[in-house]
């Protein structure tokens, strides 16, 4: 699965899950005009790609970011995904 296929799957997952956590995940063009605040990124072996969807949303809640924008996420065995933080 390519990178871009796996960010809409996950764009996707996040509109279905929008009231179940804080921070929200928003494409590039709703990032701009949002004050970046760092990244994130999440690992793990196995589980998927809806488990990476909340670990991404919990991180950006405890660093006080109410969303985030996933900018990199590979699946296989294990899967990674790194996410831009915004205000």
């Amino acid at each position: 699965m390519n990178i871009k296929t796996t960010v809409t799957a996950l764009s996707l997952m996040s509109v279905l899950s929008f009231g179940a956590f804080a921070a929200t995940s928003i494409n590039a063009e709703q990032a701009q005009g949002r004050q970046a605040m760092g990244s994130i990124s999440v690992s793990e072996v196995g589980g998927a790609p809806m488990d990476m969807q909340q670990e991404l949303s919990k991180k950006a809640d405890k660093a006080g970011a109410s969303a985030y924008r996933v900018v990199e996420a590979r699946t296989g065995d294990a899967w990674h995904a790194t996410a831009e933080l915004y205000k």
